[in-house]
């Protein structure tokens, strides 16, 4: 199986977690020009946008550590697009999560990183 197989599987395990854990999913896989945002789900009044990080061993470094500050501000500026696409205002809570899957085990990071003003 290549990497984005592997990915995209890993994804939907993690999109499934997190249905059970309450969150309802919005979209997965939200492509613009700005990049990418593996889940998109509301937790309540919060709007998530959540990266999806997969290692098969825990060996060369945990999964959540791999969301360096460059991914960070991708994510912040398809979260801004994102509002904007929709038409959701600036006036709703968005929190930036991940989830780290590490083998079999799974952990949840819930506000993972504050915005982070990317341009």
């Amino acid at each position: 199986m290549n990497r984005r197989k592997i990915g995209e599987s890993y994804e939907e395990a993690a999109g499934v977690y997190l249905q059970k854990k309450g969150i309802r999913l919005a979209e997965k896989n939200f492509r613009c020009r700005q990049g990418e945002v593996d889940l998109i789900g509301w937790d309540g009044e919060y709007l998530v946008f959540f990266e999806v990080k997969y290692r098969r061993t825990c060996d060369a470094g945990y999964p959540a550590e791999a969301v360096g500050i460059g991914k960070q501000k991708k994510i912040c500026r398809v979260a801004d697009y994102y509002l904007y696409y929709k038409r959701l205002g600036e006036s709703i809570p968005v929190r930036f999560d991940v989830v780290a899957i590490c083998g079999e085990s799974v952990n949840w990071y819930q506000n993972a990183f504050d915005y982070i003003r990317p341009y």
